[in-house]
């Protein structure tokens, strides 16, 4: 029992993260039709942020440690969300309405700027912020010590989730987004401002993935490279979820999640294979994913 334990909460942990990291990236697509491969380096950058932020937070002996979390969750969100902006409204407005793979290819070119942007920055050394980390203290579940903070990310994921559901489907801006990911001629047509609400959707769910960057950064090293590492696993979840789909987005992190955590206590040299194997063998029976956006029928 123990054993099946571990693999289930480590599963949820991992799959917590990886939504996170994709709740952003399933967002501007699936109402913009943008795969948005700059998504890991707004991860990267919220995760820097996050990193300089506790630095300078434990600095100053004065300050309550707990605040530490604030700090670093807001400022990473700020940060991605000036950053959202500025991509939105300096670079893809001018692309709207081009091919999708015209996008993709463009997105890849803003990724490799804001990966060289980020050096400019923060330089090529490695950052740590495990201050945050250890501030929770552990629990023991059965025989095994799980960290509080690794736990409470499954929290922050079921908020994120929530929040994303509650937003669509519950207010009046996400029944307007709702209408354009079903029929962006007629919401046009009907006054709707879809250039209001591309900016701010993109400018969400950049903020989403720096969120998600600065969560990780008490967790890891932060480093050259991070968004590149990133941008891979959040397609994988979002291919096998289904592109645009918030629902398929948190279905197929704990299916990916669950999966990597078998294979790390089972066969730990299949853990990267695993990852990608459940997103084949997805696409094997559905192509378009687990869950596929409606669309309206053109006659």
């Amino acid at each position: 029992m123990s054993f099946l334990l571990s693999i289930l909460i480590d599963g949820l942990i991992y799959a917590s993260w990886l939504f996170i990291v994709s709740a952003g990236l399933t967002l501007i697509y699936g109402v913009m039709r943008v795969l948005n491969m700059a998504h890991g380096s707004f991860y990267a950058i919220g995760a820097y942020t996050a990193a300089s932020l506790v630095g300078w937070y434990f600095n100053h002996d004065e300050l309550p440690a707990f605040g530490s979390f604030a700090v670093m969750a807001l400022g990473a969100i700020a940060v991605g969300f000036v950053a959202g902006l500025v991509t939105e409204r300096g670079v893809l407005r001018f692309l709207r309405g081009r091919d999708e793979v015209v996008m993709v290819l463009v997105t890849f070119g803003l990724l490799l700027v804001y990966e060289d942007l980020i050096k400019f920055i923060w330089g090529v050394q490695s950052y740590y912020a495990s201050q945050p980390y250890s501030l929770l203290g552990s629990t023991d579940i059965g025989e095994i010590n799980f960290v509080n903070y690794d736990l409470a990310m499954i929290g922050v994921a079921g908020v994120v989730a929530a929040v994303l559901w509650w937003s669509l489907n519950r207010t009046r801006q996400g029944k307007l987004l709702r209408a354009v990911i079903n029929d962006r001629e007629n919401a046009v047509a009907l006054g709707i401002n879809v250039n209001r609400l591309f900016m701010a959707t993109f400018a969400i769910g950049a903020g989403l993935g720096a969120l998600a960057g600065g969560l990780s950064a008490p967790a890891i090293a932060v480093n050259p490279g991070l968004g590149v590492e990133v941008i891979v696993l959040a397609f994988a979840v979002v291919v096998t979820g289904g592109l645009g789909s918030v629902e398929g987005a948190l279905i197929g992190a704990v299916l990916i999640g669950l999966a990597r955590a078998a294979a790390v206590n089972l066969w730990p040299e299949a853990e990267l294979f695993v990852i990608y194997g459940v997103m084949a063998c997805v696409l094997a029976f559905r192509p378009r994913g687990l869950f596929v956006l409606d669309s309206a029928r053109k006659i």
